[in-house]
């Protein structure tokens, strides 16, 4: 299978109010497609983790390396092209802009690429609205959205540029639980459909039961890695 993310040794600092390891030699690979739960209790590092991951931290020791690139030791304007490009993010919170329209959120980051037209754009942020089922919506201020649709919108607009990999940080811990098996059935389609990789940290069992593969951390170490048998 192919490697679409290869961390190497990562370490991690926080230096306030005193210097504290907070990521301890982390190493391990995701390959393309996959759909993968980092797991643990608070304060373990998972979240700071995928912050390494997605390259807005760039303070560590180690290396990482996405779609066959390093992104270790890259310039701001190149990582944040590059996150543009082939990263989409989704958040416990979805960070709409309110008094915009779903279909206007979604176009923001493939209008910041300037890869396509604003129609192009346009067309292609209401296929993929269509494709989570808020087409209907596309007009609809984010504003006016219930908590379960906005975060479905948030997950169009992170797929709008057609990432190598979405990085969710909680993607469900605001959602009840039929909205929770909304989202998680979207992410399921897209790994299996697209093969676009999917990286989640979650305090859900239930989440993390249905990925292809569990990462579990503790005090900043990865301490286990299993695959599920999903049907």
């Amino acid at each position: 299978m192919e490697k679409v993310l290869t961390a190497r040794h990562l370490n991690k600092y926080f230096y306030e109010p005193d210097r504290f390891q907070v990521l301890r030699e982390v190493t391990f690979e995701v390959e393309k497609g996959e759909f993968l739960a980092v797991v643990g209790k608070s304060g373990c590092g998972k979240s700071t983790l995928l912050y390494l991951l997605s390259t807005m931290d760039t303070d560590y020791e180690g290396t990482i390396a996405i779609n066959g690139e390093t992104v270790t030791g890259r310039s701001q304007d190149y990582l944040s092209r590059f996150r543009n490009e082939h990263l989409g993010f989704v958040f416990q919170f979805h960070f709409l802009l309110p008094e915009f329209t779903a279909i206007r959120n979604v176009m923001l980051p493939a209008l910041k690429l300037g890869r396509y037209s604003e129609k192009e754009v346009e067309h292609r942020a209401y296929e993929k609205l269509k494709m989570i089922g808020m087409a209907e919506h596309a007009n609809k201020p984010a504003g006016k959205l219930s908590g379960g649709q906005q975060q479905r919108v948030a997950i169009a607009r992170a797929l709008i540029n057609d990432p190598t990999i979405v990085m969710g940080d909680e993607p469900t811990g605001n959602l009840d639980k039929t909205n929770t098996q909304i989202v998680f059935d979207i992410f399921r389609e897209i790994a299996r459909e697209n093969q676009q990789t999917i990286i989640a940290v979650t305090h859900d069992p239930d989440y993390a039961a249905g990925c292809d593969r569990v990462i579990e951390m503790s005090d900043g170490m990865i301490i286990g890695s299993h695959e599920n048998k999903v049907q």
